[in-house]
């Protein structure tokens, strides 16, 4: 157990991606609920920093309980320049930075050799990670290692963090930035919409645009606003899906603070295995996922609404493929409208 005769510092590095981060949140949302006092920070690459503290908001204050500072780390950008001279400066600046901050343990809930680095240069004589890490040789830069038996990373984050807590910690919702200024400008999507997010992180985990398209002119005809969320290099995703339902969608490239709000009131989310789909599982909103190469059962939407469609003959394959794997193409636009009608009308019945 850790020391209680001073405040307890914890470093904790997730530092992406998108749902990545999501997942690792209700393990750390858990941590800070058993220990309110304790004193947290967050190492991050910068475009994930939405995820963690609303902007010109004071992190300890009602826009983010969770973490009282946040160590930007730009380790991608890094990576494209290991030589360069502004590299180099960046990480000496960094480890002053997280050893002046004092940390008495490192929670490296990544796996990653690059994150269990970041813990070495704290300093701290104790990172806690995964006993079977993403990357296997993270572990032997890891002090204290946890064997894991949950099936989602959710569960198996909260496993790791139950070891620097000292006692088994629960799964809980997990405590997202809030930004007063872009909720309230949120505010102006009162007709109940359904958001979708065509994009994907490679072209294996993408469903067809034009499915997409049939999908969205019906539910445009049972009543909803479309609304589009394009991400970062996402634009013709939207012009394609826009031609192919018509005008009445709706587009959006929202900063991260934007999607957030967007999300909290969307009557239902139809996406891959993508952030935003993590995201709007995470604030509890109706899913719908559209799942292929990857495994809903470990990394899929967790607690709450939804449906996952997935053909039981894909298999788990992360290469980086350009065309729609084979069992993604089997789902058909009729099975995805039948999932989305039957999540919004139980949703419309609560309401009643």
């Amino acid at each position: 157990m850790p020391n209680r005769t001073k405040q307890f510092r914890v470093l904790i590095v997730r530092l992406g991606a998108m749902g990545d981060i999501l997942h690792s949140l209700p393990a750390v949302t858990a941590l800070r609920q058993r220990y309110p006092d304790w004193y947290m920070g967050w190492a991050v690459e910068p475009q994930w920093t939405g995820l963690l503290a609303a902007p010109d908001s004071d992190v300890r204050g009602i826009s983010q309980p969770l973490v009282d500072r946040l160590h930007v780390v730009p380790a991608k950008r890094w990576a494209r320049e290991p030589f360069a001279r502004r590299t180099w400066s960046a990480i000496r600046e960094l480890r002053r930075e997280l050893q002046d901050a004092h940390y008495d343990a490192c929670l490296d809930l990544q796996g990653a050799v690059r994150s269990a680095m970041i813990g070495r240069l704290a300093g701290t004589g104790r990172i806690i990670g995964e006993d079977k890490p993403r990357e296997a040789a993270a572990r032997w830069l890891f002090h204290d290692r946890v064997p894991t038996e949950g099936v989602h990373v959710i569960e198996q984050a909260v496993e790791v963090t139950s070891r620097l807590a000292g006692v088994p910690l629960p799964v809980v919702p997990p405590a997202l930035p809030v930004d007063p200024e872009t909720e309230q400008a949120a505010d102006a999507f009162r007709r109940p919409f359904v958001l979708l997010n065509p994009g994907a992180g490679w072209g294996a985990k993408r469903w067809p645009i034009e499915r997409y398209a049939v999908v969205a002119h019906a539910l445009h005809a049972a009543g909803y606003g479309i609304v589009v969320n394009l991400g970062p290099g996402e634009k013709f995703l939207g012009k394609e899906l826009r031609a192919a339902a018509g005008d009445f969608v709706q587009l959006t490239e929202p900063s991260l603070t934007e999607l957030i709000a967007l999300t909290r009131r969307c009557s239902l989310l139809i996406a891959g295995d993508t952030g935003p789909l993590h995201l709007a599982s995470a604030l509890g909103r109706p899913v719908v996922g559209i799942f292929g190469p990857t495994d809903p059962a470990r990394n899929g939407p967790f607690g709450g609404r939804f449906h996952v469609l997935r053909h039981p003959e894909s298999r788990r394959d992360h290469t980086r493929r350009a065309e729609p794997e084979s069992g993604l193409l089997t789902i058909t636009p009729e099975a995805v409208l039948e999932a989305a009608l039957d999540l919004l009308d139980a949703r419309n019945k609560e309401n009643l």
